[in-house]
């Protein structure tokens, strides 16, 4: 592991979904962040569902302190595709948490705006772990605030792996293809974490065991155990990638690639394609797949702060 360093100031978008609860649960745990709060974003399971989710499991890790903010309940363009068949209905594997406390207070872009105004320019960093849609607004409509993010990492997409949505698309670039390419292009402090690192990231039955130890822990096991359904012998963690690759860069190694999004109708919408008139972006290509499960468990049993 790396070297303990001042917690860094992030907002969490998500859709969640069981990886994306694994990601949060990480985050809130690991003592490598100061969660300035969740956006949320029609995805995995419509808005309704990824907005209550999100405020069950700040409610499971006491931590109602956190905000969240509902964000986009469709795509720029296009309707949403949920996956129900890996989530469930519910989005979490009908997973049992604790009821919401609050409701989502106002909406995702205006106080993502909000938030990079009054903070010195690049002490924010956004944790993109849905389809882009709130991004994309916000760099469309806000350019001056977006601006001000610092390190927008993102999962998505797939380089030279197949897609997991069709031959060559993955769900979060499909879900939402133009607002992912607003985001290729908009030449920010940009790291893409594609399926070519995500799909090694993975976790095996007799790994769930060792993840608990504290409540961050016990809840991620019985995430992940819901995740394998029947018959899976192991798991990828896609999001939780996102996470790792903010506080322990050296478990990845990074290309810098010129990627466009294909935004057609076609069955490959939201494949990644070569551009060379496209701004230079930092893709992660390459990863450590037993040091990155290690550095979850780890971060997962560090103390938790209760604030409910």
């Amino acid at each position: 592991m790396s070297a303990p360093a001042t917690p860094r100031r992030v907002i969490i978008d998500t859709d969640p979904g069981l990886d994306d609860a694994v990601a949060i649960l990480y985050a809130l745990a690991c003592g490598r962040f100061e969660v300035l709060g969740l956006t949320t974003v029609a995805g995995n399971i419509g808005i309704e569902a990824s907005t209550s989710n999100s405020l069950r499991l700040l409610v499971a890790m006491a931590r109602c302190d956190v905000p969240v903010r509902r964000g986009a309940a469709q795509p720029l363009r296009r309707g949403g595709a949920e996956l129900t068949s890996i989530h469930g209905d519910d989005g979490m594997g009908g997973l049992a948490l604790p009821r919401p406390q609050a409701e989502a207070q106002g909406e995702a872009v205006g106080w993502l705006v909000e938030q990079l105004q009054s903070a010195p320019a690049g002490s924010v960093d956004i944790l993109a772990l849905g389809p882009l849609t709130n991004i994309a607004l916000l760099v469309r409509d806000h350019p001056d605030a977006a601006a001000r993010m610092g390190r927008l990492i993102v999962m998505g997409g797939a380089v030279d792996e197949p897609g997991n949505i069709g031959a060559r698309s993955e769900y979060n670039f499909a879900t939402d293809p133009e607002a992912a390419q607003i985001v290729l292009g908009a030449g920010l402090d940009l790291t893409v974490i594609p399926l070519d690192v995500t799909r090694r990231v993975r976790v095996v039955p007799a790994q769930i065991a060792s993840l608990r130890g504290s409540p961050a822990g016990d809840l991620c096991a019985e995430i992940i155990a819901l995740y394998f359904g029947s018959g899976r012998e192991s798991r990828p963690l896609h999001d939780p990638c996102v996470m790792l690759f903010a506080v322990e860069p050296g478990l990845f190694g990074l290309d810098t690639l010129r990627l466009a999004v294909d935004v057609s109708d076609g069955p490959e919408a939201g494949a990644l394609v070569q551009d060379a008139d496209a701004p230079p972006i930092k893709v992660a290509m390459r990863v450590d797949g037993p040091g990155a499960i290690e550095a979850l468990r780890h971060g997962l049993n560090e103390a938790q702060r209760s604030s409910c």
